[in-house]
């Protein structure tokens, strides 16, 4: 590898500046106010100036977009590094550190996970880091499935078509049509788990519970246990 370029390093100077600028964006005016005008104001840049670096207010989105899933992907990915082995402990260990990142990052969570931006169409780059989390999701239900632990209550249906391909590569599965029905089935009940925790940080973060939960975290562990409890993941509260 060769060192970067003077040219370089500027540019992802500003780069950096550009992202930080536009997130700030976001807290103060929301995803669909951001306009790159704005930005390069803020940045004292006159606003041709900040098409050299990105082509359109789409582009500046899709980065932002990019970066919070890769956020959310490695909060989940480092929680169940650090986890019990047991994967219904680890899974509920992976939920309270993405709620964690996204009380902490709300309007991150709020962009990719939130109201869509009317016109914006998030291209194929988008794909991958979107999916980060999936990896850690149904990697968590594989290995249940594998050590025997995983008793679904849920029902039975045909797995096939559930889960895009994408999902499988994240746990080292390339060609979805050789697994077999039970594993695949396993893996499409994973879904319940990203819904649930989606869900479940959605309410909070956007005052759903205001005068209906007391205590908003044990609530949480609550309807993440009940929702993996039908998956087959059986976590254990205190």
């Amino acid at each position: 590898m060769t060192a970067p370029t003077a040219r370089e390093r500027a540019r992802a100077e500003v780069m950096t500046d550009l992202l930080a600028a536009a997130r700030a964006r976001l807290v103060t005016e929301g995803a669909a106010a951001l306009s790159l005008r704005a930005v390069a104001r803020d940045l004292g840049m006159a606003s041709s100036a900040v098409y050299r670096y990105v082509e359109s207010r789409d582009a500046l989105l899709t980065l932002l977009i990019i970066e919070a899933y890769d956020a959310v992907g490695l909060v989940a990915e480092e929680a169940v590094a650090r986890a019990p082995e047991d994967p219904a402990a680890a899974w509920l260990e992976v939920a309270r550190s993405v709620r964690g990142w996204a009380l902490e990052q709300p309007y991150s969570f709020e962009l990719i996970y939130g109201t869509p931006v009317r016109g914006y169409r998030a291209p194929e780059d988008t794909v991958l880091p979107a999916v980060r989390i999936w990896g850690v999701i149904v990697g968590l239900v594989m290995r249940a499935w594998s050590e025997g632990t995983l008793t679904s209550a849920g029902p039975d249906f045909d797995p096939r078509g559930r889960l895009a391909p994408e999902v499988f590569a994240f746990v080292g599965i390339q060609d979805p049509a050789e697994v077999p029905d039970d594993i695949a089935r396993s893996a499409a009940r994973s879904a319940t788990l990203f819904t649930s925790l989606i869900g479940a940080i959605s309410v909070e973060l956007f005052g759903h519970l205001h005068r209906v939960a007391g205590d908003f975290p044990r609530l949480f562990d609550v309807t993440i246990a009940t929702a993996a409890a039908g998956v087959g993941l059986h976590v254990e509260l205190d």
